[in-house]
């Protein structure tokens, strides 16, 4: 565990160095300029769903995927240079715990998105003085699914970024995927097994039986979602075990 978090700190400096704290604020604030501008005629009690509807496709259909590409890419972009890979890997350390660690600071980076994504909703809603409470329960759950729905993407994007030394050809990759995204997620047959897909289906509010935007249950987009990440995470790790550096 001590090496663990001595590794998981080392990979957290080079974080500092760089520029990506500015990428962490694209997403969010995009999505509050959507809910900003934003006008409905929604009823009492339902003025932070809509809200949390339109700025929730902005986030999560498009900005969300994407992010967690960049995000993968930034964190493998020292070790693609001046043979970083064979510096770091000379070290008494794991290639395991190197994975897991750099898979930690990409969910991290998420999750600060994720409540940067939150303030704003909540910010929108009070400036624009709805007089209905907080859905508090609905908008973490919201908040957290999106979260866990780009699991499996992370693993698998870190998997490319660290497989191609090219900074730009996993975020291309990314960017291919994820614009098909609103025709995918609208399939309820192939919408929740496309990961690029999965944080939208997730966050979205839903009625009561179901879990995503179009009706996807909990236990579906769980089970996939759990199972991808698996698969994924599985696979790149014993890819980057074997890769010869």
């Amino acid at each position: 565990m001590g090496t663990f978090v001595r590794i998981l700190r080392s990979e957290w400096l080079k974080l500092r160095k760089s520029n990506i704290w500015l990428l962490i604020f694209v997403s969010p604030a995009l999505a509050s300029l959507v809910g900003f501008v934003s006008q409905s005629e929604a009823g009492k009690g339902e003025e932070w769903l809509l809200l949390f509807s339109y700025m929730g496709v902005t986030h999560a259909l498009l900005f969300l995927p994407l992010l967690t590409g960049v995000f993968a890419a930034f964190i493998c972009r020292y070790e693609h240079g001046g043979g970083g890979w064979k510096q770091v890997l000379a070290l008494p350390i794991s290639r395991t715990q190197l994975f897991v660690a750099k898979l930690t600071l990409v969910v991290a980076l998420l999750a600060v998105s994720q409540l940067l994504f939150g303030a704003g909703l909540l910010a929108i809603g009070s400036f624009k003085g709805f007089a209905s409470p907080v859905p508090w329960a609905i908008l973490l759950r919201g908040l957290l699914g999106g979260l866990v729905a780009t699991l499996p993407l992370a693993a698998l994007q870190l998997s490319v970024s660290i497989a191609w030394a090219s900074f730009a050809a996993p975020l291309a990759l990314n960017v291919i995927f994820t614009l098909p995204n609103m025709l995918v997620a609208n399939s309820a047959t192939y919408g929740p097994y496309y990961p690029w897909a999965q944080p939208m289906l997730a966050m979205l509010p839903s009625s009561e039986d179901s879990f995503g935007a179009f009706n996807v249950s909990f236990e579906t987009l769980l089970f996939v979602i759990c199972g991808s990440f698996a698969l994924f995470f599985v696979s790149g790790l014993a890819y980057f075990r074997r890769k010869e550096i």
